[in-house]
C-alpha cells in the first residue's frame, strides 16, 4: 500500500491507492464500470444477526466496544469471512464522534442514543466543538489493523448525516415524530441552520479521520431524513449534507448516501453529491434510476423482511430487484435498510451467493 498525501497535507496511507482495493468490484460499481459481478454487502452486517458477534460483545457496552480497535477489527472483520460479501463497513455508531468531543450520551439498550443535554438554545451550540484525529485514535488504529487484513475487500467508513445527527440531539434521543426537531427548523430557522452547518464541519472531519486511516469509501446515513417534505429538505438540510460530501471529495474514494423512508428525496439526496444513491425497498430501483437521473450509481434494495421467507420466495423477490437494476449505469446489491437481529445468518450468505451467481458475466 503506496502513501500519499492527504488533502489536509498530511502523508497517508489509504486503501483507495491501493490497487488492489482500487479494482474491487465494489468499488468499480461504484465509478458505474463494468464488473464481473454485482457486488453485495449489508448495511448492519456486522452485528446482533451474528452468533459470533453476541459472543464477543458479551458484557461490553456499545459504545466502549466502538473504542477498542482490537474488538472493532473482529466484528468487522466477521461478516466477511461468513458472508463472502463485496466489502466490509466499519463498525462503530454514528454518535461515535458527538461522544469524542464530549456530549454527554450514552446508548441504551432497546432505545438507542440517549442525550443527557438535548441541544435547544444557541448557547448549546458552544458544546459542538471540532473534531480531531486526536479526539478518536481508536479509529485510526483499527481502521489500520483492518485494512492490512482485508487486502483486496475494500473498507467502507461511515457517518450520520447532519439532519439524523440534530434530531438526536435536539429531541435527546430516537423520536417518532420529529417534533422538537421540526419546531426548531421551523421556528428558528437560522439556529438550525447553524446546528446542522456545526454538525457538517464534525461529520466531514470524522469521515477525514476514516479516509486518512484507509477506508475506500464512506456511506453517510441520514436515517431519519425522511421526515422531511422535498421542499423542507432542499432549504434547510440539503446544504450542510453537501458540505460534508464536498469536505470529502478531493479524497476521490466513492461517497454513498442513504436514508430511510426517502423515495419522494432520492434526486435531492443524489444532488448533495453523493457517487452513490442507497435507495429502500419502496421504490423500484428503475424507478429510483429515474428520480436520481444519470451520473449516479445505485444501491440497494431487497426488503430486509423477504429474509424471513423460504428461500425460493427469496431468490424470486431478489430477482425482482436485480431485473430491475439491469439497466443501471452501476447497482450496488444491499438490503433496503439493516439486517436485523433475529435475521437467520445463513439466509444473507445464501443471498450473497444467489446474487453472485445470477449476475455473473
Amino acid at each position: 500500500m503506496s502513501a500519499n498525501t492527504s488533502p489536509t497535507g498530511q502523508q497517508t496511507t489509504t486503501a483507495a491507492s491501493n490497487g488492489a482495493t482500487y479494482d474491487s468490484t465494489f468499488l468499480k460499481a461504484c465509478r458505474r464500470e463494468a464488473v464481473p459481478h454485482t457486488p453485495v454487502w449489508f448495511m448492519r452486517q456486522a452485528g446482533r444477526s451474528l452468533p459470533e458477534y453476541l459472543k464477543v460483545r458479551e458484557g461490553i457496552a456499545m459504545l466502549d466496544s466502538c473504542m477498542m480497535p482490537e474488538l472493532v477489527t473482529e466484528i468487522t472483520l466477521q461478516p466477511v469471512r461468513r458472508h463472502k460479501v463485496d466489502a466490509a463497513i466499519y463498525f462503530s455508531d454514528i454518535v461515535v464522534p458527538l461522544k469524542a468531543i464530549g456530549i454527554d450520551l450514552d446508548i441504551k439498550p432497546g432505545v438507542g442514543p440517549v442525550i443527557a443535554e438535548p441541544i435547544r438554545t444557541r448557547a448549546d451550540l458552544a458544546r459542538l466543538r471540532d473534531l480531531t484525529p486526536e479526539d478518536v485514535p481508536y479509529v485510526t488504529e483499527a481502521i489500520g489493523m483492518l485494512t492490512a487484513e482485508l487486502g483486496a475487500t475494500p473498507l467502507i467508513g461511515f457517518a450520520g448525516a447532519p439532519f439524523t445527527l440534530a434530531s438526536y440531539l435536539v429531541e435527546g434521543g430516537p423520536s417518532r415524530n420529529h417534533e422538537r426537531t421540526k419546531a426548531m427548523m421551523y421556528g428558528d430557522p437560522q439556529l438550525w441552520a447553524d446546528l446542522v452547518d456545526r454538525l457538517a464541519e464534525i461529520t466531514g472531519a470524522f469521515l477525514k479521520v476514516q479516509i486518512e486511516a484507509g477506508a475506500s469509501a464512506v456511506q453517510l446515513f441520514d436515517s431519519w431524513v425522511g421526515a422531511l417534505a422535498p421542499a423542507d429538505y432542499r432549504r434547510a438540510v440539503l446544504p450542510a449534507s453537501a458540505k460534508v460530501f464536498d469536505a470529502v471529495a478531493p479524497y476521490g474514494v466513492p461517497r454513498i448516501h442513504f436514508g430511510v423512508g426517502t423515495g419522494e428525496l432520492l434526486g435531492l439526496m443524489g444532488e448533495a453529491g453523493a457517487d452513490v444513491v442507497g435507495v429502500d425497498w419502496r421504490v423500484p430501483l428503475d424507478e429510483a434510476a429515474r428520480r436520481v437521473g444519470p451520473g449516479k450509481a445505485l444501491q440497494g434494495n431487497l426488503d430486509p423482511a423477504v429474509l424471513f421467507a423460504p428461500t425460493p420466495a427469496v431468490e424470486e423477490k431478489t430477482s425482482e430487484v436485480l431485473d430491475a437494476a439491469a439497466g443501471l449505469e452501476g447497482h450496488i446489491f444491499n438490503l433496503g435498510h439493516g439486517v436485523m437481529p433475529s435475521m437467520d445468518p445463513d439466509a444473507l450468505t445464501r443471498l450473497v451467493e444467489y446474487v453472485h451467481e445470477q449476475t455473473a458475466r
